[in-house]
């Protein structure tokens, strides 16, 4: 993932990063404006953290939310989670400060981490679309198809095939001495720029463009599938037509975290594709809003599930209310009406 950009307009900038030669320009906002800035970053940091810890928390602790899906979506939780505790905050100083002050090796560590957990995030909603395909178009040969052995070998390569490639492209010089016609000047001192060259925006596209791509045909099929299914919803048993309702709204729920998903990473991927291509060209508070919009979508996962599950709901009333410490609250079936 690209780091912002520290080049601003000359009139803004009254100070630079560092006191040498080559340092990069700083821009210095008013006392007032910088906390606010915090302020907003810390709260969102704290939405983010609190609330896919809580998700961690319920499917870890109540017996009746350890199916596949919910598996997948602890996995999600964690990577959102992980994201708002070891990235948002380095994050949040660059971004007020306009500077990089931790040294290159943080800055490396830091640019593994975001592209880490983000490229881990929309690799489980392909895969949570891949589950909730199979449980609306194949019901019957769903529980023996999605198992809880399946989501663990996809939960691990959610996590493994990020890990590779992000050490492939950040702890490696294949990729730089490879694309050595593509590399400008060197950034400035004061940046945290990793692969500074035009080819970098589409680098990573396809690692975006390619799961955004199945999950939009597999939620176009469901939606066809489940419009069917509502249309014979009354020729099918009470039982049956139940479990069907509760698939249907389970994917409707989860189709909403795909597409508030794409909603707030397709700016920066199109942007960042496209500035590759034209000297980088985008200006640095457009770029911090197009990636902190980006980010604020790591905090939306547990406000939709608040809106939209029942059993979320009841297990956070659950844990508010200290009934969690009761030994038998861990087996209370979340789902009873």
């Amino acid at each position: 993932m690209r780091a912002v950009p520290t080049q601003v307009a000359e009139e803004h900038v009254t100070a630079f990063c560092y006191q040498v030669n080559g340092s990069c320009p700083r821009t210095v906002h008013p006392l007032a404006i910088q906390l606010v800035i915090y302020l907003a970053c810390a709260a969102g940091m704290l939405i983010t953290v609190l609330g896919n810890l809580f998700v961690v928390f319920a499917v870890s602790y109540f017996k009746v939310l350890h199916t596949p899906t919910n598996f997948l979506l602890l996995s999600l939780a964690l990577a959102d989670m992980l994201l708002g505790l070891l990235v948002l905050p380095l994050s949040t100083i660059r971004s007020v400060e306009s500077c990089w002050f931790f040294g290159d090796l943080l800055c490396r560590l830091h640019t593994y981490l975001d592209t880490l957990f983000c490229l881990t995030s929309i690799f489980h909603l392909c895969f949570i679309s891949m589950d909730r395909h199979c449980a609306i178009c194949d019901p019957l040969l769903y529980p023996s198809k999605f198992t809880v052995k399946m989501a663990l070998r996809y939960i691990l390569i959610g996590w493994g095939v990020p890990a590779a490639y992000t050490a492939f492209l950040l702890y490696t010089d294949v990729v730089e001495r490879g694309l050595s016609q593509w590399l400008e000047e060197m950034p400035c001192v004061g940046s945290c720029q990793l692969l500074f060259n035009k080819f970098w925006g589409w680098l990573n596209f396809p690692a975006f463009f390619i799961p955004c791509l199945i999950m939009i045909s597999l939620y176009v099929k469901i939606f066809v599938v489940a419009t069917r299914q509502a249309q014979q919803i009354s020729t099918l048993s009470r039982s049956l037509a139940g479990a069907a309702k509760h698939e249907r709204k389970a994917a409707k729920t989860l189709g909403i975290a795909v597409g508030i998903y794409l909603l707030c990473w397709l700016p920066f991927t199109l942007d960042t594709m496209v500035d590759s291509l034209l000297n980088f060209i985008t200006p640095p508070l457009v770029f911090d809003i197009f990636i902190w919009f980006a980010y604020f979508n790591s905090a939306c996962n547990p406000i939709i599930y608040v809106f939209s599950y029942r059993w979320f709901r009841k297990a956070l009333k659950l844990t508010l209310s200290l009934e969690i410490f009761s030994s038998r609250t861990s087996t209370t079936d979340l789902y009873q009406e």
